[in-house]
Protein backbone atom coordinates (compact mmCIF):
# COMPACT_ATOMS: atom_id res chain seq x y z
CA UNK A 1 0.00 0.00 0.00
CA UNK A 2 1.65 3.26 -1.06
CA UNK A 3 0.15 6.16 1.14
CA UNK A 4 -0.19 10.03 0.73
CA UNK A 5 -1.22 12.33 3.10
CA UNK A 6 -3.37 15.31 2.01
CA UNK A 7 -4.50 18.46 3.78
CA UNK A 8 -7.89 20.71 3.74
CA UNK A 9 -8.21 24.23 2.81
CA UNK A 10 -10.74 27.13 3.22
CA UNK A 11 -14.59 25.78 3.45
CA UNK A 12 -13.46 23.16 6.23
CA UNK A 13 -13.83 25.15 9.17
CA UNK A 14 -16.03 24.39 11.68
CA UNK A 15 -15.95 25.72 15.64
CA UNK A 16 -14.64 23.32 18.08
CA UNK A 17 -12.72 21.75 15.51
CA UNK A 18 -9.37 20.12 16.50
CA UNK A 19 -10.57 20.73 20.25
CA UNK A 20 -10.88 17.12 21.28
CA UNK A 21 -7.35 16.30 20.08
CA UNK A 22 -6.19 19.55 21.96
CA UNK A 23 -7.82 18.08 25.36
CA UNK A 24 -6.47 14.61 24.49
CA UNK A 25 -3.04 14.86 23.63
CA UNK A 26 -0.56 17.25 25.08
CA UNK A 27 0.83 17.37 21.13
CA UNK A 28 -1.88 18.54 19.83
CA UNK A 29 -2.55 21.79 22.76
CA UNK A 30 1.01 22.49 22.30
CA UNK A 31 0.50 23.31 19.01
CA UNK A 32 -2.34 25.40 18.77
CA UNK A 33 0.10 27.23 21.74
CA UNK A 34 2.94 27.60 19.39
CA UNK A 35 0.37 29.47 16.46
CA UNK A 36 -1.09 31.47 19.25
CA UNK A 37 2.41 32.70 20.20
CA UNK A 38 3.34 33.20 16.35
CA UNK A 39 0.29 35.49 15.91
CA UNK A 40 0.60 37.20 19.61
CA UNK A 41 -3.09 36.34 19.82
CA UNK A 42 -5.68 33.30 21.19
CA UNK A 43 -6.42 32.12 17.67
CA UNK A 44 -6.95 28.57 19.89
CA UNK A 45 -10.30 30.61 21.34
CA UNK A 46 -12.05 31.50 18.12
CA UNK A 47 -10.92 27.77 16.67
CA UNK A 48 -12.37 26.14 19.74
CA UNK A 49 -15.57 28.85 20.57
CA UNK A 50 -16.36 30.56 17.57
CA UNK A 51 -18.29 32.54 16.76
CA UNK A 52 -18.42 31.11 12.72
CA UNK A 53 -17.97 34.61 11.00
CA UNK A 54 -14.80 35.78 12.55
CA UNK A 55 -13.38 32.10 12.21
CA UNK A 56 -14.20 32.34 8.73
CA UNK A 57 -12.32 35.38 7.92
CA UNK A 58 -9.72 34.67 5.29
CA UNK A 59 -7.16 36.11 7.87
CA UNK A 60 -7.94 33.54 10.53
CA UNK A 61 -9.50 30.48 8.66
CA UNK A 62 -6.25 30.11 6.83
CA UNK A 63 -3.90 30.13 10.45
CA UNK A 64 -6.49 27.97 12.18
CA UNK A 65 -7.01 25.03 9.33
CA UNK A 66 -3.30 24.51 9.12
CA UNK A 67 -3.69 24.67 13.00
CA UNK A 68 -6.09 21.92 13.13
CA UNK A 69 -4.05 19.71 10.54
CA UNK A 70 -1.02 19.94 12.18
CA UNK A 71 -2.18 19.18 15.92
CA UNK A 72 -3.71 16.20 14.02
CA UNK A 73 -0.39 15.44 12.30
CA UNK A 74 2.18 16.12 15.62
CA UNK A 75 -0.99 13.34 17.22
CA UNK A 76 0.15 10.69 14.71
CA UNK A 77 4.00 11.10 14.90
CA UNK A 78 3.93 10.97 18.80
CA UNK A 79 0.86 8.11 19.19
CA UNK A 80 0.92 6.10 15.96
CA UNK A 81 4.99 6.23 15.42
CA UNK A 82 4.00 8.06 11.94
CA UNK A 83 7.43 8.98 10.48
CA UNK A 84 6.65 10.13 6.82
CA UNK A 85 10.10 9.66 5.32
CA UNK A 86 9.54 6.38 5.90
CA UNK A 87 5.38 6.17 5.85
CA UNK A 88 4.55 8.02 2.82
CA UNK A 89 5.78 8.98 -0.85
CA UNK A 90 4.04 12.11 -1.29
CA UNK A 91 2.09 15.38 0.72
CA UNK A 92 -0.26 17.56 -1.07
CA UNK A 93 -2.72 20.25 0.14
CA UNK A 94 -5.97 21.81 -1.13
CA UNK A 95 -4.51 25.96 -1.88
CA UNK A 96 -3.54 26.89 1.84
CA UNK A 97 -3.47 22.74 2.86
CA UNK A 98 -0.21 23.45 0.78
CA UNK A 99 1.16 25.21 3.45
CA UNK A 100 0.02 22.73 6.05
CA UNK A 101 1.36 19.83 3.89
CA UNK A 102 4.83 21.62 4.11
CA UNK A 103 5.12 22.00 7.41
CA UNK A 104 3.92 18.08 8.43
CA UNK A 105 6.46 17.50 5.92
CA UNK A 106 9.12 20.14 7.86
CA UNK A 107 9.80 22.48 5.01
CA UNK A 108 8.53 25.16 7.20
CA UNK A 109 8.26 25.48 10.53
CA UNK A 110 4.50 25.46 12.74
CA UNK A 111 5.15 29.07 13.90
CA UNK A 112 6.42 30.25 10.18
CA UNK A 113 3.51 28.84 8.35
CA UNK A 114 0.71 30.56 10.87
CA UNK A 115 2.49 34.13 10.24
CA UNK A 116 3.10 33.18 6.26
CA UNK A 117 -1.33 32.15 6.54
CA UNK A 118 -2.07 35.46 8.30
CA UNK A 119 0.12 37.15 5.61
CA UNK A 120 -1.59 35.73 3.02
CA UNK A 121 -5.28 35.78 4.23
CA UNK A 122 -4.98 39.67 4.72
CA UNK A 123 -3.31 39.94 1.56
CA UNK A 124 -5.74 37.91 -0.61
CA UNK A 125 -8.56 39.60 1.33
CA UNK A 126 -7.27 43.37 0.76
CA UNK A 127 -5.68 42.67 -3.34
CA UNK A 128 -9.66 43.58 -4.29
CA UNK A 129 -12.39 45.55 -3.22
CA UNK A 130 -15.04 44.15 -1.31
CA UNK A 131 -18.00 43.60 -3.80
CA UNK A 132 -15.69 44.02 -6.77
CA UNK A 133 -14.88 39.92 -7.45
CA UNK A 134 -16.62 36.93 -7.04
CA UNK A 135 -16.20 32.80 -7.33
CA UNK A 136 -18.92 30.73 -9.03
CA UNK A 137 -19.03 26.53 -8.87
CA UNK A 138 -19.71 25.16 -12.06
CA UNK A 139 -20.79 21.37 -11.82
CA UNK A 140 -21.13 19.05 -14.56
CA UNK A 141 -18.70 20.76 -16.81
CA UNK A 142 -15.16 19.02 -17.51
CA UNK A 143 -12.13 21.62 -17.02
CA UNK A 144 -11.71 22.44 -20.72
CA UNK A 145 -15.05 23.07 -20.93
CA UNK A 146 -15.12 25.41 -17.63
CA UNK A 147 -11.98 27.22 -18.59
CA UNK A 148 -13.37 27.78 -22.07
CA UNK A 149 -16.88 29.18 -20.47
CA UNK A 150 -14.22 31.53 -18.04
CA UNK A 151 -12.80 32.90 -21.36
CA UNK A 152 -15.88 33.69 -23.08
CA UNK A 153 -16.98 34.91 -20.11
CA UNK A 154 -13.60 37.70 -19.90
CA UNK A 155 -14.78 40.08 -22.43
CA UNK A 156 -11.68 42.18 -21.18
CA UNK A 157 -12.48 41.56 -17.56
CA UNK A 158 -10.80 38.73 -15.83
CA UNK A 159 -12.63 35.40 -15.71
CA UNK A 160 -10.48 32.22 -15.16
CA UNK A 161 -11.00 28.59 -13.88
CA UNK A 162 -9.96 28.82 -9.89
CA UNK A 163 -10.37 25.33 -8.71
CA UNK A 164 -10.09 21.96 -10.89
CA UNK A 165 -11.68 20.19 -7.78
CA UNK A 166 -12.26 17.20 -9.98
CA UNK A 167 -15.74 15.06 -10.56
CA UNK A 168 -16.84 17.46 -12.81
CA UNK A 169 -16.78 20.27 -10.39
CA UNK A 170 -14.68 23.12 -11.48
CA UNK A 171 -14.66 26.88 -9.51
CA UNK A 172 -14.17 29.98 -11.87
CA UNK A 173 -13.18 33.34 -9.99
CA UNK A 174 -12.56 37.20 -11.08
CA UNK A 175 -14.58 40.68 -11.76
CA UNK A 176 -18.52 39.97 -10.28
CA UNK A 177 -19.79 41.12 -13.90
CA UNK A 178 -17.36 38.01 -15.63
CA UNK A 179 -18.39 35.40 -12.79
CA UNK A 180 -22.35 35.93 -13.17
CA UNK A 181 -21.81 36.02 -16.69
CA UNK A 182 -20.06 32.38 -16.65
CA UNK A 183 -22.88 30.92 -14.46
CA UNK A 184 -25.10 32.33 -17.09
CA UNK A 185 -23.10 30.15 -20.54
CA UNK A 186 -22.76 27.80 -18.21
CA UNK A 187 -26.26 26.77 -17.76
CA UNK A 188 -26.30 27.21 -21.74
CA UNK A 189 -23.36 24.99 -22.54
CA UNK A 190 -25.14 21.86 -20.12
CA UNK A 191 -23.73 22.64 -16.43
CA UNK A 192 -25.77 20.63 -14.03
CA UNK A 193 -25.61 23.82 -11.70
CA UNK A 194 -23.67 27.03 -11.72
CA UNK A 195 -24.06 29.21 -8.70
CA UNK A 196 -21.98 31.90 -7.21
CA UNK A 197 -19.94 31.12 -3.73
CA UNK A 198 -20.11 32.84 -0.50
CA UNK A 199 -16.55 33.75 -0.03
CA UNK A 200 -14.76 37.30 0.53
CA UNK A 201 -12.82 37.60 -2.45
CA UNK A 202 -11.65 35.82 -5.84
CA UNK A 203 -8.91 33.61 -4.91
CA UNK A 204 -6.73 32.08 -7.94
CA UNK A 205 -7.42 34.55 -10.39
CA UNK A 206 -5.02 37.14 -11.52
CA UNK A 207 -6.60 39.97 -9.19
CA UNK A 208 -4.65 38.28 -6.65
CA UNK A 209 -1.37 39.62 -7.93
CA UNK A 210 -0.43 42.04 -5.04
CA UNK A 211 -0.86 39.32 -2.48
CA UNK A 212 1.58 37.48 -4.51
CA UNK A 213 3.60 39.95 -4.14
CA UNK A 214 3.26 40.37 -0.89
CA UNK A 215 4.13 36.18 -0.35
CA UNK A 216 7.02 36.52 -2.56
CA UNK A 217 8.46 39.15 -0.08
CA UNK A 218 7.13 37.00 3.02
CA UNK A 219 8.14 33.99 1.84
CA UNK A 220 11.82 35.56 0.84
CA UNK A 221 12.35 35.40 4.80
CA UNK A 222 11.07 32.34 6.32
CA UNK A 223 13.56 29.33 7.13
CA UNK A 224 12.11 27.12 4.38
CA UNK A 225 13.68 23.53 4.15
CA UNK A 226 13.34 20.49 1.79
CA UNK A 227 10.49 18.36 2.58
CA UNK A 228 11.22 14.87 4.05
CA UNK A 229 8.91 13.83 1.00
CA UNK A 230 7.59 15.72 -2.37
CA UNK A 231 5.40 18.03 -2.14
CA UNK A 232 2.69 17.65 -5.24
CA UNK A 233 2.27 21.12 -5.95
CA UNK A 234 -1.05 22.95 -6.48
CA UNK A 235 0.39 24.59 -9.62
CA UNK A 236 2.42 22.27 -11.17
CA UNK A 237 0.26 19.01 -10.30
CA UNK A 238 3.99 17.11 -10.10
CA UNK A 239 6.35 16.91 -7.08
CA UNK A 240 8.81 19.32 -5.50
CA UNK A 241 11.40 18.75 -3.35
CA UNK A 242 13.88 22.06 -3.96
CA UNK A 243 12.99 24.76 -1.63
CA UNK A 244 13.56 27.34 -4.41
CA UNK A 245 10.93 25.56 -6.29
CA UNK A 246 8.57 25.55 -3.80
CA UNK A 247 8.82 29.03 -2.88
CA UNK A 248 7.91 29.70 -6.51
CA UNK A 249 4.81 27.43 -6.91
CA UNK A 250 3.58 28.91 -3.82
CA UNK A 251 3.91 32.75 -5.13
CA UNK A 252 2.43 31.20 -8.23
CA UNK A 253 -0.40 29.44 -6.78
CA UNK A 254 -1.81 32.60 -5.18
CA UNK A 255 -3.19 33.36 -8.60
CA UNK A 256 -2.86 30.19 -10.23
CA UNK A 257 -5.54 27.74 -10.85
CA UNK A 258 -5.17 24.81 -7.54
CA UNK A 259 -5.26 21.64 -10.20
CA UNK A 260 -6.41 19.43 -7.20
CA UNK A 261 -7.63 16.88 -10.05
CA UNK A 262 -4.24 16.27 -11.68
CA UNK A 263 -2.73 16.02 -7.92
CA UNK A 264 -4.77 13.49 -6.68
CA UNK A 265 -4.28 11.83 -10.40
CA UNK A 266 -0.81 11.99 -10.45
CA UNK A 267 -0.68 10.32 -6.98
CA UNK A 268 -2.94 7.51 -8.20
CA UNK A 269 -0.83 7.16 -11.09
CA UNK A 270 2.52 6.76 -9.04
CA UNK A 271 0.71 3.46 -7.41
CA UNK A 272 -0.58 5.60 -4.14
CA UNK A 273 -4.04 3.64 -2.96
CA UNK A 274 -4.06 5.01 0.57
CA UNK A 275 -4.46 9.21 1.09
CA UNK A 276 -4.92 10.53 4.48
CA UNK A 277 -6.79 13.60 4.99
CA UNK A 278 -5.54 15.18 7.85
CA UNK A 279 -7.30 17.81 9.72
CA UNK A 280 -10.59 19.36 9.78
CA UNK A 281 -13.72 17.85 7.66
CA UNK A 282 -13.92 15.49 4.76
CA UNK A 283 -14.10 17.60 1.99
CA UNK A 284 -11.08 16.16 0.16
CA UNK A 285 -12.12 12.49 0.57
CA UNK A 286 -15.40 13.51 -1.50
CA UNK A 287 -13.35 15.07 -3.95
CA UNK A 288 -10.55 11.96 -4.00
CA UNK A 289 -13.07 9.43 -4.61
CA UNK A 290 -14.33 11.04 -7.91
CA UNK A 291 -11.00 11.40 -8.90
CA UNK A 292 -8.99 8.51 -8.22
CA UNK A 293 -10.88 5.18 -8.64
CA UNK A 294 -9.47 2.27 -6.45
CA UNK A 295 -8.20 4.90 -3.96
CA UNK A 296 -9.51 5.57 -0.68
CA UNK A 297 -9.24 8.45 1.40
CA UNK A 298 -9.51 8.42 5.29
CA UNK A 299 -10.30 11.65 7.16
CA UNK A 300 -8.23 12.40 10.53
CA UNK A 301 -9.41 14.91 12.39
CA UNK A 302 -10.46 13.51 16.32
CA UNK A 303 -9.37 11.35 18.83
CA UNK A 304 -11.38 8.30 17.79
CA UNK A 305 -9.62 8.74 14.13
CA UNK A 306 -6.11 8.52 15.71
CA UNK A 307 -7.21 5.26 17.27
CA UNK A 308 -8.40 3.85 13.94
CA UNK A 309 -5.18 4.64 12.32
CA UNK A 310 -2.86 3.29 15.41
CA UNK A 311 -5.73 0.11 14.67
CA UNK A 312 -5.02 -0.13 11.07
CA UNK A 313 -1.05 0.35 11.56
CA UNK A 314 -1.13 -2.77 13.99
CA UNK A 315 -3.35 -5.01 12.40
Amino acid sequence: MTVAFVFPGQGSQTVGMGKALADAFPVAKAVFDEVDAALSEKLSTLIFEGPIETLTLTENAQPALMAVSLAAFRVLQAEAGLDLQRDAQFVAGHSLGEYSALAAAGTFSVSDAARLLRTRGQAMQKAVPAGAGAMAALIGLDFDAAAAVAAEAAQGQVCQAANDNGGGQVVVSGDKAAVERAVEIAKGKGAKRAMLLQVSAPFHCALMQPAADVMAEALSKVQVNKPAVPVVANVTAGPLSEPADIVKSLVAQVTGTVRWRECVAYMAAQGVTQFYEVGAGKVLAGLNKRIADGATTTSIGTPDDVTAFKAGRNG
